[in-house]
Formats: structure tokens, C-alpha cells, sequence
């Protein structure tokens, strides 16, 4: 258990707290001392500033998504719960808010908010009765109050269908996730731009979002995978679901095969 989930856990258990979907989670905020305002952020998401006497935590009013404020508001308590020592004042954006991508404090802050929004018994007792597929994804942000983008990583981490996930910025691969094991070998495309058939490149060079109804595409194997000499693509049945943010120009690729 890392060391946020098991943060996140403690506070829960120290305060009766077991499903916090239906709890305003700025209330969460307010009960450990800290004041939560909105306003206009150019720059950032989210914000605290530890004070002697009060910490603010700011709030971007330009969040589109109840989830994904929500999602901000609960990194935002990580790091008052785990990192009060560490810093003064603290800017969060997308990429913060990223799984995988910043550095140590950013990850705990993350997985303390997952594991907050999303207590690991429930999601999987919840996921695991449905098949995978971006419905189920939807179904679980909207149930937990979540980001859909935090639920795709916690699903990528106890789902019971093997997913991968690759995060492209500005047309450009960031980093992947694969499970371990997995009988599949993803292309090491870090720093190159994406496949030119996969969901994520309509994106980034026609500005096509799909519809709720056509979010699942059919891709080849070999659009995001090794396809060994006697492999045939059409033997193999992957699809690709992209969460976009034309806000910050990002792709967040579901890879999974059925």
C-alpha cells in the first residue's frame, strides 16, 4: 500500500468516513482548518498556502467539471494531511494532477485524493460488476463524484480488465502504463508523436472528439503495440477510448483489448 493510500485511510478511519460521494468535500477541507475559496486561476488548478494560523486552499472557478474540482480540492488536503513541512505555497495543474508524471510529493497527493474519493473495497466491489468499457468509466466518475481521468488510473490499478494507458501532450507520447504482467509489448514512443491511426492523433491533428456513443474506436494492435512477424493485426480485437482537455492541449489514451 503506498504511502498516500495509507495516509488517506487513516484520516478516513480517525474521522468514520467510509464513501465521501455524497459529502461536499470542501466541508472535508474546513474540518482539518483549512479555508477553500474559488477564483480565476490563469496558471493553476489549485493552490494551498500554509499560514501559522490558517491554510487557504484556491480553487481555479474555471473548472468545467464538478469531478474534476472535487478531484483538485482532495490533492489539495493530501498535501495539507502529508506535506505541511515541505512547502509554503503550492500551484497545482493538469500536469500535477497527473498519475505517473511529477515528482514524489505530487504522486502521494494524487493517490490520497483517489483513495479518498475512491475507497479501494468500494470501487472494486462496485467495477467489478460491470464489463469494461468507457460507460463503465463514466458510471464510476459520475457514482464517486470523481474526474473521469482519476477514475481511468484507479481502474488501471484494481479494475479486473486489463487496460494500458499512454498520456500525449501537444501530439507529443509523455509516458504509458501497461500492466504487469501483460502479454502485450507497447511501442516506447516517449517523445515522439502519436501513432497517426490512433484516436489520439485525430485529436490533435483534425480536433475530433467523439460522441459518448462513438468514444470506443477500433484500433489495429499495431497502432499502440509490438505486432511480432507471425502476428496478423486482424486476428486481434483493441480499442482505444481518449479522454481530451483541449483546455491543456492532452490526451489520456484507454488502451485494452477484448
Amino acid at each position: 500500500m503506498s504511502s498516500g493510500q495509507k495516509a488517506a485511510k487513516k484520516f478516513m478511519s480517525e474521522h468514520g468516513l467510509f464513501d465521501v460521494s455524497n459529502i461536499p468535500i470542501e466541508l472535508v477541507a474546513t474540518g482539518l482548518g483549512a479555508t477553500v475559496i474559488e477564483k480565476p486561476m490563469s496558471s493553476a488548478d489549485g493552490r494551498i498556502v500554509f499560514g501559522n494560523r490558517k491554510t487557504i486552499i484556491t480553487i481555479n472557478s474555471g473548472i468545467e467539471y464538478e469531478g474534476k474540482r472535487r478531484f483538485t480540492i482532495g490533492h489539495e488536503i493530501g498535501h495539507l494531511r502529508m506535506h505541511k513541512d515541505h512547502f509554503l505555497i503550492h500551484n497545482d495543474n493538469d500536469a500535477t494532477l497527473e498519475y505517473f508524471k511529477s515528482g514524489h510529493q505530487e504522486t502521494e497527493a494524487n493517490e490520497f485524493a483517489s483513495e479518498l474519493l475512491m475507497p479501494k473495497a468500494l470501487f472494486r466491489k462496485i467495477s467489478d460488476e460491470y464489463e469494461f468499457g468507457p460507460e463503465l468509466l463514466r458510471y464510476l466518475a459520475d457514482y464517486f463524484k470523481t474526474s473521469i481521468t482519476s477514475v481511468a488510473y484507479r481502474y488501471f490499478e484494481y479494475g479486473n480488465h486489463p487496460i494500458c494507458l499512454i498520456y500525449s501532450y501537444g501530439n507529443t507520447v509523455k509516458y504509458w502504463k501497461r500492466p504487469d504482467p501483460y502479454d502485450h509489448f507497447i511501442k516506447d514512443r516517449n517523445g515522439l508523436t502519436t501513432p497517426d491511426d490512433s484516436v489520439a492523433s485525430e485529436f490533435f491533428k483534425q480536433g475530433k472528439i467523439y460522441s459518448k456513443k462513438e468514444s470506443k474506436q477500433k484500433v489495429w494492435k499495431s497502432t499502440w503495440f509490438e505486432l511480432k512477424p507471425w502476428e496478423n493485426d486482424k486476428y486481434f480485437n483493441f480499442y482505444e477510448y481518449c479522454i481530451v482537455t483541449p483546455k491543456y492541449n492532452t490526451v489520456l489514451s484507454v488502451v485494452w483489448e477484448e
